[in-house]
């Protein structure tokens, strides 16, 4: 059963809590503690100078501030903190305000816990937001007053009053948000799991554990939608607490979505060809199926259809940005794992000029190399796992006697320029860097945007 929100309410006023980062998510959160009554106090790294006219605002509302790079060590005496996700259960400071009593908790895992509305919540490892993206389309586009948020859209805990029961709500969930996560969730899908963010998680099983999160809390007339394709997926329909579909690229599921003959199927009814649908990619086949397991018992055929033959796609995703003396130039900044770049790769009919590398999440790049190979002209390689990534492709050259060039560059203008200059008319040339950005910029979506600014300037 749903939790009415009064009981928040009434849980929360007069609580002394604290808010760990003040970011995007997290500041409508703090206004709306303070406007039901708690006594907040914001911890950031950034100082008072960094944070602007928010940290000025905070003041006047009375809000205390703990700023600056030992901010977590008056994280105690609290009712209440509500945690930023990428911040681990296990820090020390956490663990000491939980030892003295306080009640831990995050924006989203309230926010699902007294949500009204249906709640469909969307994870994995690639394709998470195309896949939450299309599936609000798709409930949009059957008439629903929809929401989208968690990892996009706006942060929905400060709006949830205004949420009905009859509408609906999309959320992309993070490995980092699912971690400490245990509350049920409507309708979930894990489009699929590959490794990723090994930097921040202790091992892959912390992260596959994080993932099935988005469903080991549900109750038995509760839906979770699996990838039949994916190994680690199709292990988990075992451990699904509600009721199982899958979907498939590669073999029929009469009870589910699958391709077959150039046709998107879902529960044996065609939703549209191959030829019809504007995204690019067996991977986005695979998006498209997903969203239609999850939506199949909200919305009808026509919507899917209207959806998936109209969709171009989502920014920094695979995202065509110009072509110039006859070259084509593709956004994928999105792509911060191997296996996202994989997937980018083989959407392109022919080899191209891969510009890749960035932060290091800890993650092989094996995959990329042995699969990739020969849907490579040409590899730019740049930022911190330049080195690395080198290593990689030349072992597998080596293997299997190929001629591969790779350009080592040392800042990414460079290597937009170096694909330009050995690029030929008729070649595509595109940023999927299989790394994140945090080595070069703050978020992939920065990456991205330069990378756009710098073709246009062509």
């Amino acid at each position: 059963m749903k939790r009415e929100f009064k009981e928040f309410k009434e849980f929360i006023i007069n609580k002394k809590v604290a808010v760990v980062g003040i970011g995007v998510s997290n500041i409508p959160l703090i206004r709306f503690l303070v406007d039901l009554g708690a006594q907040v106090t914001a911890f950031d790294k950034k100082s008072e100078e960094g944070l602007g006219d928010i940290g000025a605002e905070f003041k006047e509302k009375g809000i205390k501030l703990e700023l600056g790079e030992k901010y977590l060590d008056n994280l105690v005496g609290f009712d209440v903190v509500f945690k930023t996700p990428s911040m681990r259960i296990d820090n020390p400071a956490l663990v000491k305000a939980k030892e003295s009593g306080a009640y831990i908790t995050s924006e989203m895992e309230e926010f699902v816990k007294y949500c009204p509305a249906k709640v469909f919540g969307i994870t994995g490892s690639d394709g998470k937001t195309t896949t939450t993206t299309l599936v609000y389309s798709m409930l949009k586009a059957e008439g629903y007053k929809t929401w989208v948020g968690g990892n996009i859209g706006n942060p929905l805990f400060a709006n949830i009053e205004q949420i009905k029961k009859e509408d609906k709500v999309v959320l992309e969930l993070s490995s980092f948000q699912l971690m400490t996560m245990n509350v049920h969730v409507d309708c979930a899908l894990i489009t699929n799991i590959t490794p990723n963010h090994l930097d921040i998680h202790k091992d892959m099983e912390e992260y596959i554990n994080a993932k099935k999160n988005v469903f080991m809390f549900q109750e038995p007339d509760n839906l979770v939608v699996l990838n039949r394709d994916n190994y680690i997926t199709n292990s988990l329909v075992k451990e699904a607490k509600g009721r199982v579909m899958q979907f498939s690229i590669k073999e029929r599921i009469d009870d589910g979505a699958y391709f077959e003959d150039s046709k998107l199927i879902i529960l044996n009814e065609e939703v549209c060809r191959l030829e019809e649908i504007k995204l690019k990619g067996m991977h986005n086949v695979e998006n498209l199926l997903g969203a239609f397991c999850i939506v199949s018992e909200d919305i009808t055929i026509e919507s899917m259809r209207k959806v998936a033959t109209s969709f171009t796609g989502v920014e920094h995703r695979c995202e065509f940005v110009r072509e110039y003396k006859g070259v084509k130039y593709y956004n994928d900044s999105i792509a911060s794992s191997p296996t996202r770049t994989l997937a980018g790769l083989k959407a392109f009919e022919t080899p191209v000029i891969l510009i890749a590398g960035g932060y290091d999440k800890h993650i092989p790049f094996e995959p990329l190399a042995e699969e990739g190979y020969d849907k490579i002209k040409a590899l730019i390689l740049v930022g911190a796992t330049k080195e690395k990534i080198k290593e990689t492709f030349d072992k597998v050259i080596r293997e299997k006697e190929l001629q591969l060039p790779i350009f080592m560059v040392n800042d990414f203008k460079e290597a937009v320029y170096r694909a330009k200059d050995i690029a030929e008319e008729g070649d595509i040339v595109t940023l999927s860097p299989a790394c994140a950005s945090f080595d070069m910029f703050p978020n992939f979506e920065e990456r991205g945007n330069k990378f756009k600014e710098i073709i246009h300037e062509l």
